[in-house]
């Protein structure tokens, strides 16, 4: 089993982010002290231990000027959300996680990740997990009860349109990870035109992170961002994907870069709502 790599030190990038801004998609790792999954697909980078892993983390913030930010639970601690809880605590106001719960917890179980600052559930159609789609579903009362949401890794082209009567009765809203991951970019596919119908409704969340999953050239991502944000931009949020785990053949980006590609496409009025007010709106009800 292969170990990844550390992220790239930290750098600046060359558009400022505005006060309050959000990192919306970050994982935290840890050391020995955390159990990983057994049934993992890759190690964490060896030799750092949680402080080490929450001290990165705070300096790549600092370098993108973010002040905020949403910490997603890895699969490759499984159900067991100890690392993600510990990462919130550390941080401190205006840090928020995305859990792991399997099919059939409780409500206990929920109100016990709202307690933790833990505004969502979290279901990988791409990687596989512990949540399926009729789990999710089954859960989505007990976490409207809660004020929490959904959030969904999926390859759009593959899975948004079997879903989307799901998800427009849906009483909390969907995240969207990675401007859905479909495996074709054109932008006017049947499977685009349905997730932006769900963006327009305003029924789901897009973030707009990851474009090096998508391609190695990142520009030929650019008409399918922009066709998101123009469809609905106040559901639209970005994520640096930090620190880049399971990689597959995809090369690891500086976080610096995602930054400027994001910036290069978008206006201050846009970055505004992206990285401030529709996080805040989202994750801090």
């Amino acid at each position: 089993m292969d170990n990844s790599n550390p992220p790239f030190p930290p750098t600046p990038p060359t558009t400022q982010f505005p006060n309050g801004a959000w990192d919306a998609h970050v994982h935290l790792l840890g050391g020995p002290e955390h159990p990983l999954s057994p049934t993992r697909i890759q190690n964490p980078a060896p030799g750092l231990d949680f402080d080490d892993w929450v001290a990165m983390y705070r300096a790549h913030l600092s370098a993108l000027g973010c002040s905020k930010g949403l910490i997603v639970h890895t699969i490759l601690y499984g159900a067991d959300n100890t690392v993600t809880r510990a990462a919130i605590k550390a941080m401190g106001d205006g840090f928020k996680g995305v859990g792991l719960l399997p099919d059939g917890a409780s409500a206990q179980d929920i109100q016990d990740f709202a307690r933790a600052n833990i505004v969502a559930v979290r279901l990988n159609y791409v990687h596989g997990g512990v949540l399926t789609w009729d789990g999710a579903l089954a859960m989505a009362p007990a976490l409207a009860d809660q004020g929490m949401h959904i959030q969904m890794l999926l390859h759009a082209d593959k899975h948004i349109e079997q879903i989307a009567a799901d998800v427009r009765a849906l009483p909390v809203p969907l995240v969207i990870d990675h401007c859905g991951w479909p495996t074709d970019l054109n932008p006017n596919t049947p499977a685009i035109d349905t997730l932006c119908a769900l963006l327009a409704e305003g029924q789901i969340y897009v973030k707009l992170s990851a474009p090096y999953r998508l391609t190695n050239d990142w520009e030929a991502a650019t008409p399918l961002i922009r066709r998101l944000i123009d469809t609905n931009p106040d559901h639209c949020l970005w994520g640096s994907d930090w620190p880049y785990l399971m990689l597959a053949e995809a090369p690891m980006p500086h976080a610096s870069a995602l930054a400027n590609s994001f910036s290069a496409i978008t206006s201050a009025q846009e970055r505004q709502k992206i990285l401030c007010t529709n996080p805040d709106r989202l994750f801090l009800p």
